[in-house]
């Protein structure tokens, strides 16, 4: 039993896997949420509204990132088929 506890204590924590954080990093809805907020934040500092425009501007960000995500996902899959007539 004491054998037991010794190997479990022994065994270091496995780090975070650098494929994990970088799938993080390169997410488009991150890029898309901040390249959004500003262009809100221009918006609303030309109309004198910020309150309105950055959330606006920061959910447009979101969508376009999410679908920019989408496509390059989809893009991956579809190497080899891309003629499915020929």
């Amino acid at each position: 039993m004491e054998e037991e506890k010794k190997e479990l204590q022994e065994q270091p924590e496995q780090p975070e896997k650098p494929e994990d954080r970088k799938k993080e990093a390169d997410s488009g809805m991150i890029l898309g949420m901040c390249l959004g907020m500003a262009i809100g934040a221009g918006i609303g500092a030309a109309t004198k509204n910020l309150g309105l425009w950055m959330p606006i501007g920061m959910c447009l960000g979101m969508c376009v990132g999410m679908a920019f995500d989408s496509s390059k996902k989809n893009g991956k899959k579809d190497d080899g088929d891309a003629d499915p007539q020929a």
